[in-house]
């Protein structure tokens, strides 16, 4: 038997019903029940989340804009990207830039004058449809830092090649914050 013939068949996940569990300020809780590719029918958990924008904020000096976040559900402190969740208004959903550009000066008291997308990654899918876009904004000029109320970071200043360093080498963990470094990289020719 080929490797060809040992891999399964890709055809649809079709959705047979769903019924919600929790609906929340950031996520709804639903319980799916889906007939997967094999045929069998099974009860699955998804979070429901509206989407999210990450950007990776780099200087002039070729320096990483990061920020130290509180982080309940990792138990602390967390060194990652700037991000936030996409808005709902009385129009629909917030476009991604528009929400990077907003989450970017409220995180870091930074505009860009210059925002580039760097595609989009799926944050958990193993139970989440949430996709986080991500940006590099660059041509960055400093305003004023406006944080939310359950927001409790601040900014840490770092050398893009000490960045990539510590995404690859695990001491980044945090996946969006790897993905955006490490695509801003390669997009700045800084990735060997």
């Amino acid at each position: 038997m080929s490797e060809a013939d040992s891999r399964p068949t890709l055809g649809p996940i079709i959705a047979l019903g769903s019924r919600e569990i929790f609906t929340g300020r950031t996520v709804h809780l639903k319980i799916d029940t889906v007939r997967m590719p094999n045929g069998v029918e099974v009860d699955l958990e998804r979070v429901y989340h509206v989407g999210a924008a990450a950007i990776v904020p780099v200087t002039a000096e070729g320096d990483v804009l990061l920020v130290r976040q509180a982080r309940w559900a990792t138990g602390g402190w967390l060194l990652e990207i700037p991000a936030g969740k996409l808005d709902r208004t009385a129009h629909g959903t917030e476009a991604p830039e528009v929400c990077a550009a907003r989450e970017l000066e409220e995180e870091t008291g930074h505009t860009a004058g210059r925002l580039e997308p760097l595609g989009w990654i799926w944050a958990t899918p193993g139970f989440a449809d949430e996709k986080v876009w991500l940006y590099l904004a660059t041509d960055l000029t400093q305003t004023r830092q406006t944080l939310e109320a359950d927001e409790v970071l601040h900014v840490e200043r770092l050398p893009l090649e000490l960045a990539i360093e510590q995404a690859l080498s695990g001491e980044i963990p945090d996946a969006k914050t790897v993905c955006g470094v490490l695509r801003a990289a390669a997009k700045l020719g800084r990735l060997g």
